[in-house]
Protein backbone atom coordinates (compact mmCIF):
# COMPACT_ATOMS: atom_id res chain seq x y z
CA UNK A 1 0.00 0.00 0.00
CA UNK A 2 1.43 3.18 -0.95
CA UNK A 3 0.28 6.00 1.39
CA UNK A 4 1.36 9.28 -0.81
CA UNK A 5 -1.62 9.62 -2.49
CA UNK A 6 -4.06 9.15 0.48
CA UNK A 7 -1.76 12.08 2.30
CA UNK A 8 -1.65 14.49 -0.98
CA UNK A 9 -5.91 13.83 -0.88
CA UNK A 10 -5.60 15.10 2.84
CA UNK A 11 -3.35 17.48 1.78
CA UNK A 12 -5.96 18.34 -0.95
CA UNK A 13 -9.14 18.09 1.40
CA UNK A 14 -7.42 21.23 4.02
CA UNK A 15 -8.04 24.53 1.43
CA UNK A 16 -9.38 27.50 1.91
CA UNK A 17 -13.00 26.11 0.23
CA UNK A 18 -13.29 23.93 3.63
CA UNK A 19 -12.58 27.54 5.27
CA UNK A 20 -15.02 29.90 3.15
CA UNK A 21 -18.08 28.48 1.83
CA UNK A 22 -19.51 29.82 -1.44
CA UNK A 23 -21.38 33.40 -0.78
CA UNK A 24 -24.98 33.64 -1.13
CA UNK A 25 -27.07 36.83 -0.91
CA UNK A 26 -30.01 37.27 1.04
CA UNK A 27 -32.04 40.42 1.87
CA UNK A 28 -29.80 42.81 -0.56
CA UNK A 29 -26.45 41.12 2.02
CA UNK A 30 -23.80 39.41 0.19
CA UNK A 31 -22.99 35.97 3.01
CA UNK A 32 -19.80 34.55 3.30
CA UNK A 33 -20.18 31.43 5.74
CA UNK A 34 -16.60 30.54 7.60
CA UNK A 35 -15.83 27.46 9.06
CA UNK A 36 -12.58 26.78 11.61
CA UNK A 37 -11.14 23.53 9.88
CA UNK A 38 -7.81 21.42 11.08
CA UNK A 39 -6.48 17.89 10.07
CA UNK A 40 -3.89 15.95 10.01
CA UNK A 41 -2.55 12.72 8.84
CA UNK A 42 0.03 10.48 8.88
CA UNK A 43 1.70 7.21 7.35
CA UNK A 44 4.23 4.12 7.13
CA UNK A 45 5.30 1.20 6.10
CA UNK A 46 8.04 -1.26 7.00
CA UNK A 47 9.27 -5.02 6.45
CA UNK A 48 10.28 -7.64 8.82
CA UNK A 49 12.86 -10.02 9.24
CA UNK A 50 11.11 -12.59 7.83
CA UNK A 51 10.24 -10.79 4.96
CA UNK A 52 7.15 -9.27 5.04
CA UNK A 53 5.89 -6.19 4.42
CA UNK A 54 3.36 -3.81 5.88
CA UNK A 55 1.79 -0.12 5.86
CA UNK A 56 -0.76 2.04 6.80
CA UNK A 57 -2.29 5.58 6.73
CA UNK A 58 -4.67 7.44 8.58
CA UNK A 59 -6.19 10.81 8.77
CA UNK A 60 -8.17 13.72 10.19
CA UNK A 61 -10.30 16.41 9.29
CA UNK A 62 -12.39 18.49 11.40
CA UNK A 63 -14.58 21.41 10.63
CA UNK A 64 -17.18 23.37 12.47
CA UNK A 65 -18.78 26.77 11.87
CA UNK A 66 -17.47 29.94 13.06
CA UNK A 67 -19.95 32.39 12.04
CA UNK A 68 -20.48 34.62 9.00
CA UNK A 69 -19.45 37.76 7.46
CA UNK A 70 -22.39 40.28 6.22
CA UNK A 71 -21.24 42.67 3.49
CA UNK A 72 -23.78 45.02 2.60
CA UNK A 73 -23.21 47.96 1.51
CA UNK A 74 -19.55 47.74 1.08
CA UNK A 75 -19.55 47.54 4.57
CA UNK A 76 -18.58 43.73 5.91
CA UNK A 77 -19.55 42.72 9.84
CA UNK A 78 -18.56 39.72 11.38
CA UNK A 79 -21.37 37.75 13.25
CA UNK A 80 -19.98 34.40 15.30
CA UNK A 81 -21.63 30.99 15.05
CA UNK A 82 -22.89 30.06 19.03
CA UNK A 83 -21.89 26.56 19.83
CA UNK A 84 -24.84 26.33 22.07
CA UNK A 85 -23.43 22.92 23.53
CA UNK A 86 -20.37 24.60 24.65
CA UNK A 87 -22.76 27.27 26.31
CA UNK A 88 -24.16 24.46 27.91
CA UNK A 89 -20.85 22.74 29.54
CA UNK A 90 -19.96 26.19 30.97
CA UNK A 91 -22.69 26.59 32.58
CA UNK A 92 -22.91 23.58 34.06
CA UNK A 93 -19.15 24.03 34.92
CA UNK A 94 -19.62 27.25 36.89
CA UNK A 95 -23.06 25.86 38.62
CA UNK A 96 -21.33 22.80 39.80
CA UNK A 97 -17.97 24.95 41.41
CA UNK A 98 -20.73 27.42 42.89
CA UNK A 99 -22.43 24.34 44.51
CA UNK A 100 -19.10 22.57 45.54
CA UNK A 101 -18.04 26.20 47.20
CA UNK A 102 -21.22 26.48 48.93
CA UNK A 103 -20.81 23.18 50.55
CA UNK A 104 -17.51 23.96 51.77
CA UNK A 105 -18.27 27.23 52.87
CA UNK A 106 -21.39 26.17 54.86
CA UNK A 107 -19.11 23.48 56.58
CA UNK A 108 -16.70 25.62 57.45
CA UNK A 109 -19.27 28.22 58.93
CA UNK A 110 -21.05 25.04 60.72
CA UNK A 111 -17.51 23.60 62.37
CA UNK A 112 -16.66 27.19 63.13
CA UNK A 113 -19.97 28.04 65.33
CA UNK A 114 -19.19 24.70 66.92
CA UNK A 115 -15.56 25.94 68.17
Amino acid sequence: MDPHPILVGTQEAMTTRRVFGEPFQADGATILPVATVAGGGGGGSGTKLAGMEGGGVGFGLRAEPSGVFVIRDGDAKWRPALNLNRVILGGQLVGTVAILTAGLLVRRWLAHDRA
